[in-house]
């Protein structure tokens, strides 16, 4: 019976055991069900805040800037060359590479011997021609003293011909004697005749002798110049290039020796698109003389001078765009012919014109403004000129208005910014706070332990005043209600 009694007693509690565990196992269960049918607590998302750099758009005028590669040459070169052949046998000190000479300097002489006997014969012929006029101008005053001679006796025989004529007819003279007479007549008047031959052979005798004096100086004069071109002279004050001849050298007509430039009268050349070009016209077509900065850079440090421009090319070119304009430098100290330099040319002023960054405005000529509420709008403007890492617009609907100086591809319509600087103004807003909302900001100020302690009493300092801050507060409730 104890036996029955135990061993029910032990049935019972091992039920109860077993119970036990099943309602263990079905609460485990239900928890681990329960737990992961639950959805977690979601923080309510937070928009996103870009921070950017603003500009406000503010309207003036403006000068443009074009910027263009030319190159400086001088505007008076010479090329000296000799107008004879010979020798040289004698250079100025400052016949070399860079040498400087002024006006009127003799700077080679080439063995003059062989111009000298020239110039000698020259002159020898001279004296022989101007002696052969002499002889023919009394030649022609000997043949007209002569002709004069010659019609004197021809009227002397002409007066004794009819005298006998007459003799003849009142029965004194004989037919003899009249034909005697008209012989004598005859013979005078051919003897003028052969007078004025004489006098015409004398004459253009005279006229041919002038004419060979003629030849004779002209011969002369081309000596004398022949002679003068053994010595060569600086045509100006200037600076010697490409200096290829030596002393003792035998030369050819017309062989250059040497290059003449003016360092004093440069002037640069360059050339512009045809776009560009266009903006430097006047009313009338014609190109206006603006200013010009010319710039040359030598390591590192930018050597400046101005001109104006003054000129431009005739034609094109063969193969070239574009059109080649000519500036004329004031003061071209430091620069020479050759250099490479960049040339500024002031455009005509822009009236009603924004300067912005090239960043800012979008292939499609846009720009990205804030609006009130500190979200972006795209706005249309129109690109006048874009100079170095800028560009110049045209927007009559955005003055005054705030736009992003630097367009990312994280940027468009409707998102909201921060701006890193507010440029709208330089004055702090300032907020008088309630009691309550002034408790408020401060507990959770003293409750917020992620909060450094420096930072903390500096916020409680500004709590605690009369007048806070707007962007603390604005910054303080933001997280608050996070």
């Amino acid at each position: 019976m104890r036996f029955l009694v135990r061993s029910l007693i032990g049935l019972f509690l091992l039920s109860l055991t077993v119970g036990f565990l099943g309602l263990a196992a079905f609460s485990m269960f239900s928890a681990i069900q329960t737990r992961l049918s639950d959805e977690p607590d979601a923080r309510p998302a937070r928009e996103r805040v870009f921070a950017v750099n603003t500009i406000t758009v503010t309207p003036k005028t403006l000068i443009p800037e074009m910027t263009v590669f030319g190159e400086v040459q001088s505007r008076r070169t010479l090329e000296l060359r000799s107008a004879v052949a010979g020798t040289l046998v004698e250079l100025a000190s400052e016949f070399e590479e860079g040498g400087q000479v002024k006006n009127g300097q003799l700077l080679a002489q080439i063995d003059p011997a062989d111009m000298q006997s020239a110039l000698d014969r020259a002159k020898a012929d001279i004296l022989q021609a101007e002696a052969e006029v002499r002889d023919a101008d009394r030649a022609l005053q000997l043949a007209r003293d002569e002709l004069a001679v010659a019609e004197e006796q021809n009227l002397l025989r002409q007066r004794a011909f009819v005298r006998q004529q007459d003799l003849r007819e009142r029965g004194v003279g004989t037919d003899a004697s009249v034909e005697i007479a008209e012989l004598e007549a005859s013979s005078a008047r051919q003897s003028v005749v052969a007078r004025r031959q004489s006098l015409a052979q004398a004459e253009a005798r005279l006229d041919q002798s002038k004419t060979a004096l003629l030849r004779e100086q002209i011969d002369l004069a081309e000596a004398e110049r022949r002679l003068a071109d053994t010595n060569i002279y600086a045509a100006f004050t200037g600076t010697l290039s490409d200096v290829s001849a030596v002393q003792g050298a035998r030369i050819t007509s017309g062989e250059q020796l040497a290059r003449l430039v003016d360092p004093d009268q440069l002037e640069v050349r360059f050339r512009l698109s045809t776009a560009q070009y266009a903006r430097l016209l006047d009313q009338n077509g014609g190109l206006q003389q603006v200013p010009v900065n010319v710039t040359l850079d030598v390591l590192g440090f930018d050597h400046i001078a101005q001109g104006m421009v003054t000129r431009e090319s005739a034609a094109v070119g063969e193969g070239q765009t574009g059109r080649l304009l000519f500036a004329t430098l004031d003061q071209p100290l430091g620069f020479k012919p050759g250099d490479f330099v960049t040339v500024r040319i002031a455009e005509p002023a822009l009236d009603n014109v924004v300067k912005l960054p090239s960043a800012a405005v979008g292939a499609d000529q846009t720009v990205l403004v804030l609006d009130d509420d500190d979200r972006l709008e795209v706005s249309q403007v129109q690109l006048m000129r874009r100079q170095d890492n800028d560009v110049i617009v045209t927007a009559p609907t955005l003055a005054g208005r705030d736009i992003v100086a630097e367009r990312t591809p994280l940027l468009g319509a409707g998102i909201k910014v921060r701006r890193l600087n507010d440029n709208t103004s330089d004055v702090v807003e300032m907020l008088m706070l309630s009691p309550e909302r002034r408790t408020k900001l401060i507990t959770f100020v003293e409750e917020n332990d992620s909060m450094p302690d420096a930072a903390k009493a500096r916020i409680l300092g500004q709590l605690k005043q009369d007048q806070v801050p707007a962007s603390v507060v604005t910054r303080l409730e933001s997280r608050m209600g996070s």
